[in-house]
């Protein structure tokens, strides 16, 4: 189901540049930001430690840097959890 109106609660990054997102809906779905990372802003974020400021700024994210996805773009570029292989925070896998 594609939420409509994805809003971001939470957002863990996790490593090789992945990000771990809540929604509102209770969805929650891994980011790769690989593909981002060599345009513009984005290219910034590179560096691990400007990458792990990222947070929830109202209904997305943002990086202390001043980077920014629209929710839409998140939501609709990320897959279930389910599928993924991303390694979680508590050293548990996707699968």
């Amino acid at each position: 189901m594609h939420d409509t109106n994805p809003r971001i609660v939470e957002v863990v990054p996790l490593a090789d540049y992945r990000l771990l997102l809540t929604f509102g809906s209770g969805d929650r779905r891994v980011f790769d930001m690989r593909p981002y990372l060599d345009k513009g802003v984005f290219a910034e974020l590179k560096t691990p430690g400007l990458f792990n400021t990222v947070r929830v700024c109202f209904d997305t994210i943002e990086w202390s840097n001043g980077a920014d996805l629209c929710p839409e773009v998140l939501y609709s570029q990320s897959v279930p959890v389910e599928e993924c292989e991303a390694a979680l925070p508590d050293g548990t896998t996707a699968r």
